[in-house]
């Protein structure tokens, strides 16, 4: 047994708000059928959705997980950023040095993306959502290698990164260590749900052994447990 990923959920201040910026910046469909979670449909070959839900704690530092945003040219690189910044987007500095080529911004409500140089090998047979960028361990990483069913498609220097087993869609990554500090709940987590659908049990029990923790925390449709780093997921119950 595996679990999917069904989405990556967002807490938001405005989830109205941050889902338009975020269907702008990849060219997704809005689908906000479900007030006041709004999802986004993806256009291109990614197979889950970004979810949009209120409820974000005050930011406190840096995020874990941030979005990689491809572009093909350095005009489409350049355009792309006036364009998020015209809709609520603004450069800010995160250490990075002044001879790297990405772009870093931050959404209408803090959370870093980065706008990828179109040199970037690593991402070239990436569409626009080109990763999801985590800061992590590489036991994270080879936990939701496990979790998921994808393979390990980078494991070098600490580094990880796995992708859909078909090629398609965006790599998830770690950096490896330092890994910083968690300053409260993280604003982004993955949201899965196993492939039985009527084992969740057994599938939790799985993860476990795997590294996660169970925190105990449970929705009507939802359990709530952390990775190895101490990031928290959504198992999904039903529906």
């Amino acid at each position: 047994m595996t679990s999917q990923l069904l989405a990556l959920g967002f807490d938001a201040e405005d989830p109205g708000q941050l889902a338009r910026f975020y269907a702008a910046a990849l060219g997704w469909d809005v689908d906000d059928g479900d007030r006041p979670t709004i999802a986004l449909v993806p256009t291109d070959g990614t197979t889950f959705r970004l979810v949009f839900r209120p409820g974000a704690e005050p930011k406190r530092g840096q995020n874990r997980l941030h979005l990689d945003l491809t572009t093909a040219t350095v005009d489409d690189q350049q355009s792309t950023v006036d364009q998020l910044v015209a809709i609520g987007g603004r450069h800010i500095d995160i250490g990075q040095r002044p001879d790297e080529l990405h772009v870093v911004l931050a959404d209408p409500e803090g959370n870093e993306l980065c706008i990828i140089e179109p040199q970037n090998r690593f991402l070239a047979d990436c569409d626009r959502l080109g990763s999801i960028t985590c800061d992590g361990s590489r036991a994270v990483g080879c936990f939701w290698s496990a979790a998921l069913g994808w393979p390990l498609v980078w494991d070098q220097d600490e580094e990880t990164a796995v992708r859909a087993p078909d090629g398609r869609g965006p790599m998830i990554t770690w950096g490896g260590p330092p890994v910083a500090p968690k300053a409260g709940r993280n604003r982004l987590h993955l949201e899965i749900a196993p492939t039985d659908a009527a084992d969740v049990d057994a599938e939790v029990q799985r993860l476990v052994s795997l590294g996660a923790t169970d925190t105990g925390a449970r929705t009507d449709a939802w359990l709530v447990l952390v990775d190895p780093d101490d990031n928290e997921f959504w198992v999904r119950t039903s529906g």
